[in-house]
């Protein structure tokens, strides 16, 4: 059995990883921590877990196996910093920090602990994610030379952010607004499909005046391969699609394009097989466990993990980088 501390309830996310854990068969939660009395109060009661507000005696528990870190982005750092070393396995809701410094030294001192080190992405674990990813890694759209990425919602025109969620529009507290927050998913898996970036120019803003921090953003990201991305994120769409786009030499592919969503794909490649024109895909790839399995299955059985504390790292460099950008109206390399 799995025992796990919850670290903060500040997240949005943080009850659904809580009941993900009090339904798992091989976990469960032993203690609270929260810097944030009401709130903690609220899930201890809710869970019927003892609520203890000294981190450090949470941590030095023998009870303890592993955290779930749910804080405001900018407590990341330090928390993950206690929990490493006392060798508590950490499962984190993204991002895994603000700066890429961080976010280095995190990823050394997980390495030296030896733990399993979970960062929660759940869009590499989809169906049509991992089939766009084999495409890719089967070079059936030859050479990539664009990829385009949007990830949308209504939370500024609709002033979703209140209360115990305020924090998401502090950029103190928070590390960034639309981008950091909701371009998480899709600012990770074109770095994931794309690889390393040579170089990124952007413009970040506030559109809405809804809250103060960014909410509608665009990047354009040159990749080492030559290839181009771009990315769009924003919390003031009110309709539209939220698309991946993948163009290259030989083809495209896109997921939920519009109208009618679904999954489109088209390649010189497949001729040779009696497949022209555009198809939609069928029999796609079984979806993989969600990350929080996956951690808990490593943890326990030495199961591989698909993400990985580096996955967290090269996604904090490039939202870093695209921020850099927009702030100093200049393109900002990288490596």
């Amino acid at each position: 059995m799995l025992r796990t501390a919850m670290l903060s309830f500040a997240h949005v996310h943080a009850n659904g990883y809580a009941d993900h854990i009090v339904k798992h068969d091989e976990a469960e939660i032993t203690v609270i921590w929260d810097d944030d009395p009401e709130r903690g109060k609220t899930a201890s009661d809710k869970y019927g877990v003892p609520l203890d507000a000294d981190l450090e005696r949470v941590l030095s528990r023998d009870d303890i196996d592993a955290v779930v870190v749910n804080a405001p982005t900018s407590q990341h750092t330090e928390l993950f910093r206690a929990a490493l070393a006392h060798g508590k396995h950490v499962f984190t809701e993204k991002a895994l920090t603000v700066t890429t410094a961080d976010a280095d030294e995190i990823v050394r001192l997980a390495k030296q602990s030896g733990v399993q080190f979970m960062v929660s992405l759940p869009s590499r674990t989809r169906s049509e994610i991992l089939f766009m990813k084999d495409v890719l890694d089967r070079g059936l759209l030859g050479k990539i030379t664009l990829m385009r990425a949007r990830v949308a919602h209504m939370a500024a025109l609709d002033k979703w952010f209140g209360g115990g969620s305020a924090w998401f529009a502090d950029e103190k507290l928070a590390g960034g607004g639309a981008l950091f927050d909701l371009g998480c998913h899709t600012t990770d898996v074109m770095r994931w499909f794309m690889g390393k970036p040579r170089s990124v120019l952007a413009k970040v803003n506030n559109f809405s005046g809804a809250y103060p921090i960014d909410d509608n953003s665009a990047a354009v990201i040159e990749f080492r391969s030559g290839a181009l991305g771009i990315l769009d994120t924003s919390w003031v769409h009110r309709a539209g699609p939220n698309p991946y786009e993948l163009y290259g030499t030989d083809g495209y592919l896109g997921l939920n394009t519009w109208p009618g969503g679904g999954m489109y794909l088209t390649s010189t490649q497949l001729e040779a097989s009696g497949i022209t024109g555009t198809i939609s895909p069928g029999n796609l790839p079984a979806a993989l466990p969600a990350p929080m399995d996956q951690w808990i299955s490593a943890i326990l059985h030495g199961t591989p993990s698909t993400i990985t504390v580096e996955d967290g790292r090269n996604l904090t460099e490039l939202l870093e980088a695209i921020y850099v950008s927009a702030r100093e109206g200049k393109e900002v390399k990288l490596g």
